[in-house]
């Protein structure tokens, strides 16, 4: 059933009244709506809708999910020669959600990619099964997601929530599920385009060729900037190569090839089929076509030839790209798709969609380990937070290093620190001291009892505790690991640079528990700061270490159901060990506990 009506939740009380009667009403029933310009079933001829649209029967093809009825429309009309199989609006999904819809669809052996449009993710637990389900399927998903504002995250306690916003909850819910996420809807349709034709890669090794260096300039720009590899070709193929266009032509990938071999059908192809018997995961060959109605082809269509005829020889992902939308002329586009040739329509999204398809690829590879999120309720009650020396015991259970330390009165604390060695660290020790440097709550470097006699003079107005930790030197990089428990994604670990470089940086990267330690490796792999920590132009840090000290904060906020936040800034990544010198803790407990 489709209900197109609008006047329901979206418009006020009585609305959602008269949508909750709807719901009730439907029963078994799948209802799509309302709100909703309704569902477009290219395989079957079906149309539930109220206006016209641009699509045409097909026998497989993609099917595209949106929660915009003019959105959906507007796919509909593409140039873009994607073949679309379904296309469904959900409008206010008051019954039918997308995950029922990803699970049907996964079902029909005719629809070779999903594409997701949405403006946010009601059921996480369920669309996590989906995508488990697709993964594991090889279905390959691409979602194009609105709403990407943090302005709920500026008012927040602890460093991590401000850097792991819901939409970066999005981003870490898509990552682990291998759903590549895109920005624009150009790379939506591309993506969905090169998905269909070739599938996930599994690699990112790609070969470009064409007859002009600024294209290949700027397909070498492009592809650094999406992490795909252009290797050099190996020697024998650098030597037929030269042996075909000449002593003029640099052989370097992506190719130039010139002009010289330009309308010669035959030493084109068997230029291509040099870069397509190579160890390469797809092959572009770019090319603009004249205009129709002002010029004449000839040429151009002797290099698509060509370029068909070597991979018909040898096989593997290939598209043909144009560096503008309008390069490709209907007919070659036709062409192309009939061949198991992408058509890809403009350079950059092009590029953006291959690394979506190695993405995915990446992570079908490993769809056996993946399962599906839990997201347990929020506890409620009020907020407490932990003091940091109770704070570093109880990580220190689970295997997380933290500096020697006594927690003293004013009067010991110069013994204490005697006792430690010198230097030492000195903290105010309060529940309420949620950031010790702006409180003036913490020295540094103390290097002698009058010192630390001091120090705790200064702050005595703080508090009438103190710790006193010696103080840990030699780090390599400074890092933040946080955790919080969200209401929709459950919890979520965020990794980043740490200490002052927190807020400057904002050089992190989150992910949904529970977490391999492959996953946080993999997770620090990611961060800007990578090269500080595996060894840049010097000793690196002992990541294993690292990769141990923030499983074991994970650990700890999984089996602590009280957690509601905590923050470890810094944790020190040394040559040898990794050590937390400061620990925020919030929780949440009944009025009884």
């Amino acid at each position: 059933m489709v209900c197109h009506a609008s006047g329901f939740a979206e418009h006020n009380a009585a609305g959602a009244e008269l949508q909750r009667s709807l719901v009730d009403a439907a029963g078994d029933v799948a209802l799509i709506g309302p709100n909703c310009f309704g569902v477009l079933n290219y395989l079957d001829g079906m149309a539930l809708w109220p206006d016209q649209h641009g699509g045409q029967r097909v026998d497989r093809g993609v099917a595209i999910i949106t929660q915009s009825g003019t959105i959906g429309q507007n796919l509909t009309m593409q140039r873009r020669a994607l073949p679309i199989a379904q296309l469904v609006t959900l409008g206010n999904g008051a019954v039918t959600g997308v995950p029922d819809l990803v699970e049907a669809m996964l079902d029909d052996p005719r629809i070779t990619a999903i594409g997701l449009h949405l403006e946010g993710v009601d059921d996480v637990a369920r669309l996590s099964r989906a995508g488990v389900l697709a993964a594991r399927k090889g279905v390959p998903i691409v979602v194009l997601k609105s709403g990407t504002s943090e302005v709920g995250a500026r008012t927040t306690l602890s460093h991590t929530s401000s850097l792991a916003g819901s939409d970066v909850l999005c981003d870490a819910l898509f990552r682990r599920l291998g759903m590549a996420r895109v920005q624009q809807v150009g790379t939506f349709v591309e993506a969905l385009k090169f998905l269909h034709v070739n599938g996930p890669l599994r690699g990112r090794r790609i070969t470009s060729a064409s007859a002009s260096g600024g294209e290949a300039a700027l397909v070498a720009d492009l592809a650094e900037s999406h992490g795909l590899d252009l290797p050099e070709f190996r020697e024998g193929t650098r030597r037929r190569l030269r042996e075909l266009l000449g002593e003029r032509v640099s052989i370097a990938n992506p190719l130039d090839y010139h002009t010289y071999i330009w309308g010669d059908r035959a030493k084109q192809a068997a230029c291509f089929a040099e870069l397509f018997s190579g160890d390469f995961d797809c092959h572009l060959l770019l090319a603009d076509f004249p205009r129709e109605d002002r010029c004449v082809d000839g040429a151009w269509t002797i290099a698509i030839d060509a370029f068909l005829a070597a991979q018909i020889s040898h096989g593997g992902a290939g598209c043909v790209v144009s560096s503008l939308p309008e390069g490709l002329p209907d007919s070659v586009r036709e062409r192309l798709l009939a061949a198991g040739v992408a058509p890809m329509q403009g350079t950059a999204d092009c590029l953006a969609a291959i690394a979506a398809a190695a993405r995915i690829g990446e992570a079908q590879q490993a769809a056996a380990s993946l399962v599906p999120l839990r997201v347990p309720s929020p506890r409620r009650g009020r907020e407490r937070r932990v003091d940091e020396p109770s704070g570093k015991r109880a990580l220190a259970e689970y295997g997380l290093a933290v500096p020697d330390g006594r927690v003293v009165t004013a009067g010991e604390a110069p013994e204490a620190a005697v006792e430690l060695g010198f230097p030492v660290v000195v903290k105010a020790v309060a529940a309420n001291l949620a950031h010790k440097t702006e409180a003036g709550a913490v020295r540094l470097g103390l290097t002698g009892p009058e010192q630390v006699r001091d120090a705790v003079a200064e702050m005595a107005g703080l508090s009438d505790r103190f710790l006193v930790e010696r103080m840990v030197g030699g780090a390599i990089a400074e890092l933040i690991v946080g955790v919080r428990r969200d209401a929709r994604f459950g919890l979520a670990l965020t990794v980043g640079a740490g200490g002052v470089l927190v807020e400057l940086l904002r050089d992190a990267t989150t992910s949904l528990l529970p977490v391999s330690h492959d996953q946080i490796r993999d997770a620090l792999g990611r961060l800007k700061i990578w090269p500080l920590l595996s060894g840049f132009r010097g000793e690196g840090a002992d990541v294993d270490s690292v990769v141990s000290a923030i499983a074991a904060i994970a650990d700890y906020a999984r089996e602590n159901e009280h957690l509601r936040e905590i923050d470890v800034n810094p944790l020190l990544a040394l040559p040898h060990g990794a050590v937390a010198v400061d620990v925020l803790i919030l929780e949440t407990r009944s009025s009884d506990e």
